[in-house]
């Protein structure tokens, strides 16, 4: 069974442990994920199965979405709420008006340093194996894309909490943005919560409402309808640019050939054309089924990925 599951991660898991689950589950070994989300969060979390597991690299750099929380005059050495407290103070001046006011500096391309409980390599060992081992080293700031931060609620004290919608580029680090935010107002501050809502695009099929819980995927296994879980690679890559080929275009795209798009008729292109020569187009037979990933180059289709026949 190939193609992709959407899970709404539970708190307190690992995203290792829900494909480990997955495993389990769909009686295969070959599964993995898009994006880590930390044992503290929730929401999306997109699983690949089989084949689709190749697609992993490009689904990982999609942009992504969250709702979290920031309580502003605490910091902790995670940047969250699991972590040791480290300074707590007083931030009750802080106000609704005072923080968006702040918003706007944390929007569009800025630097983050990545904090060291992240999975980041450093000589060959994971920075959060480190910090385990009590060990910090410098870590170089690494820009990263906001696309948009609102503001959905505020609750006033001596520890203001706010309530925030990000959309952001992948590789972002919320927890850091919620200990930059709490700096920026001179209070301090770490992430509560945090919740995934969507991976790629708001109405894209990686989203809070196609994502299914562990358990609801259990009883599915034991009804023998997993099939119904699971998203089909063309409905999963309906946002990327495809391509519908012929079965003798086709062959030749699975024998590493190109396929010259001055050769194919219009109506074979969908979602046509790509953003840039490095945006990955999907490749279709005259089925609609997923045969290949490619890439547009000098006028040709060159296949990057090939999947076998089912």
């Amino acid at each position: 069974m190939d193609g992709l599951v959407v899970v709404d991660k539970p708190a307190g898991r690992t995203s290792h442990d829900v494909v480990e689950a997955a495993r389990r589950l769909f009686h295969t070994k070959q599964v993995g994920h898009t994006g880590t989300l930390d044992p503290m969060a929730t929401g999306v979390l997109v699983l690949c199965l089989n084949q689709a597991t190749r697609l992993a690299e490009y689904l990982s750099a999609s942009r992504k979405n969250y709702v979290t929380e920031v309580v502003f005059g605490v910091e902790t050495d995670t940047q969250d709420a699991t972590g040791t407290v480290l300074a707590e103070r007083d931030a009750s001046h802080l106000s609704q008006t005072e923080l968006r006011a702040l918003l706007p500096r944390f929007q569009g391309t800025i630097e983050q340093i990545p904090p060291m409980v992240s999975a980041r390599h450093h000589e060959g060992k994971r920075l959060y194996e480190l910090a385990r081992a009590g060990v910090t080293v410098e870590r170089t700031p690494r820009p990263v894309q906001i696309e948009r931060l609102d503001l959905l609620g505020f609750t006033p004290g001596t520890h203001p909490v706010a309530a925030l919608e990000v959309t952001c580029s992948s590789g972002t680090y919320i927890r850091t943005l919620a200990a930059d935010l709490g700096a920026a107002a001179g209070t301090g501050g770490m992430m509560r919560s945090l919740r995934r809502t969507w991976v790629g695009d708001p109405d894209g099929p990686f989203t809070l409402s196609r994502a299914h819980t562990l358990e609801e995927i259990r009883e599915s296994a034991e009804a023998g309808t997993l099939a119904e879980v699971v998203l089909p690679l063309a409905e999963a890559l309906s946002s990327w640019p495809q391509v519908k080929l012929s079965a003798d275009e086709v062959a030749r795209i699975r024998h590493g050939q190109f396929v010259r798009l001055a050769d194919l008729p219009k109506e074979s292109l969908r979602r046509w054309p790509p953003a840039s020569a490095e945006t990955p187009v999907a490749i279709l037979d005259s089925e609609g089924t997923v045969c290949a990933v490619a890439r547009v180059q000098a006028g040709q289709l060159r296949p990057m990925k090939v999947f076998t026949a089912s």
